[in-house]
């Protein structure tokens, strides 16, 4: 997966926004990142089962810290103090599709 050309964090709107490209941007709330965190504290590792209850992640969720993990991921830092989750890009583009669709269907 091709990393967005910019990412840009709004802390005051708390949304992440990713540009794929001149015709495509997301922005995704803090709080459904961070409840999409695949990290092994919020997945089990071998079964897959997500081990994070959603509605523990406040709605006031703040970002601290986003940094690039190599090429392929952000590292973010959450007010929460969570900070193993690594948001690979096509982690984030399949948050993004998921945000994308449950707009269209509320249209």
């Amino acid at each position: 997966m091709k990393a967005p050309g910019n990412v840009r964090v709004h802390r005051e709107r708390r949304v992440l926004e990713l540009v794929w490209d001149a015709a495509e941007t997301s922005l995704l709330p803090f709080q459904l990142v961070r409840q999409s965190c695949r990290c092994a504290a919020c997945v089990d590792e071998f079964t897959g089962r997500q081990i994070l209850d959603p509605a523990s992640v406040p709605e006031d969720l703040g970002l601290l810290e986003a940094g690039l993990a190599g090429n392929y991921a952000l590292r973010i830092r959450w007010s929460d103090n969570h900070d193993s989750g690594l948001f690979t890009w096509n982690h984030l583009r399949s948050i993004s599709d998921k945000v994308r669709s449950e707009d269209s269907s509320q249209k």
